[in-house]
């Protein structure tokens, strides 16, 4: 299928490894020109030169932590500076800190609010002036499962991600008007750097080994395995374009059957 993405802007947030990169690596398979970020400036880097390699399409990496609003501000303007537009915005964050609500000290909060929820806010309230002011764009966010279905052990990662549920769905209702879909993307349990550690954690606490962790998530998958980081770049690709141009303020779950609530 062809997406039509040759020459759309895209910036992809937290795109060294895992989920983002692979966002970033099938919209610029698919021919989107793809702006990177991370904190991390070798690990973009290197990122930016795999993705080159494996397309043949360059992307351009930038150096932004998501927790500093000045900085995202900076960035969105470098980019409408460049090209003068943004057409596609994926804003994805690492994951929140894991543990339990006894656990949970006031820093562990903040920490998670300022990385999940705050770096989406602004980035959306930077991206939105300029995609409102070109006639239209696309706002795609990576969440979780945990925005629909909680799972024990990541609060943090529950109560966040279903914010973001609620920002991109009013997004998407006051933009809309405006040529402006919003939307989110809820990950299930997909083979990623993040998962590792979660499991890790886990086998920690229980003394069991990582490999048991792994096999009892696949157990509750009704396909049977973890999800491929591909598989949700590949659901971004396809929201980011004109063959979804009638969804918005959705939450598409990609992740192998594990919600299994019947309600959107």
């Amino acid at each position: 299928m062809n997406l039509a993405l040759s020459d759309k802007i895209a910036l992809v947030t937290g795109a060294s490894a895992g989920l983002g990169y692979a966002c970033a690596r099938v919209l610029a398979a698919e021919g989107a020109r793809v702006v990177i970020c991370s904190r991390d400036g070798e690990r973009i880097e290197a990122a930016a030169g795999r993705i080159a390699t494996e397309t043949g399409v360059s992307a351009i990496p930038v150096v932004c932590d998501l927790t500093e609003g000045e900085a995202i501000g900076e960035m969105v303007k470098g980019i409408f500076d460049q090209f003068g537009r943004l057409d596609i915005l994926v804003s994805n964050a690492g994951g929140p800190p894991a543990g339990d609500f006894a656990n949970l000290t006031p820093q562990l909060w903040e920490d998670a609010y300022n990385l999940t929820f705050q770096s989406t806010l602004r980035l959306c309230q930077a991206a939105l002036p300029i995609m409102e002011k070109q006639g239209g764009g696309v706002i795609l966010v990576i969440t979780s499962i945990a925005a629909k279905q909680p799972i024990a052990g990541l609060v943090t990662s529950n109560a966040m991600r279903a914010g973001l549920n609620g920002l991109i769905k009013s997004i998407a209702d006051e933009y809309g008007p405006r040529g402006i879909r919003a939307n989110t993307i809820a990950p299930g349990y997909t083979r990623t750097e993040r998962l590792d550690e979660l499991a890790e954690g886990i086998a920690e606490r229980e003394g069991i080994s990582k490999d048991i962790v792994l096999s009892r998530w696949t157990a509750d998958i009704p396909l049977g395995r973890l999800g491929h980081p591909d598989e949700i770049g590949a659901a971004v690709a396809f929201l980011a374009s004109q063959r979804a141009a009638y969804i918005t303020g959705q939450h598409l779950a990609v992740d192998g059957g594990i919600i299994r609530g019947t309600t959107g």
